[in-house]
């Protein structure tokens, strides 16, 4: 009977939060474009999932990925390097920064040189549980622990200045 308790217990807490919610396939398809593994962050927000189809690359390195309710709201969340920079009326909290800005919300989870941003319409996710999930983010690869540097992924489809389009030469049919 002990040995049927125990492995039940087992069974009940490697289901809780202890692996990645991200598959395989789109946590290699994400490190195909360029993110860092040490940059793939989720967070549990609740009646939201996330849309594994909208994970994807941001900036140079950075991982971002949208979180859905069944009602049709959005959260949008970024993880990268890039240093945060206040837009519109931004408030410190915690060790993080909560900002409104053109009819969006966003929290700013600042970590050891990481920027672990959510970010939706205003109103639709309460300011605290924006907070509590941001700063709940949890590595969906490994540890966390950073790895070496590497160079960035190199495009070759990106002009040098200019808004970061890619280039389409015209031709026929274009």
């Amino acid at each position: 009977m002990r040995s049927l308790v125990a492995l039940l217990a087992l069974i009940v807490l490697s289901g809780c939060g202890s692996g990645s919610p991200l598959s395989q396939a789109v946590i290699d398809q994400a490190t195909r474009q360029g993110v860092a593994p040490e940059l793939m962050y989720v967070v549990e927000l609740p009646g939201f999932q996330l849309a594994e189809q909208s994970v994807g690359a941001v900036g140079e390195d950075g991982f971002g990925a949208v979180y859905t309710s069944t009602d049709g709201r959005q959260v949008e969340s970024r993880v990268d390097r890039t240093p945060y920079e206040c837009v519109g009326t931004c408030e410190r909290d915690g060790d993080g920064w909560y900002t409104e800005h053109e009819g969006n919300q966003e929290y700013v989870a600042v970590r050891a040189g990481l920027y672990i941003r959510l970010t939706c319409q205003a109103g639709q996710v309460d300011r605290a549980v924006l907070k509590r999930a941001a700063e709940g983010a949890r590595p969906a690869v490994g540890d966390g622990t950073p790895a070496p540097p590497r160079s960035p992924v190199e495009r070759g489809d990106l002009p040098t200045n200019g808004d970061g389009a890619p280039i389409q030469p015209t031709g026929p049919g274009g």
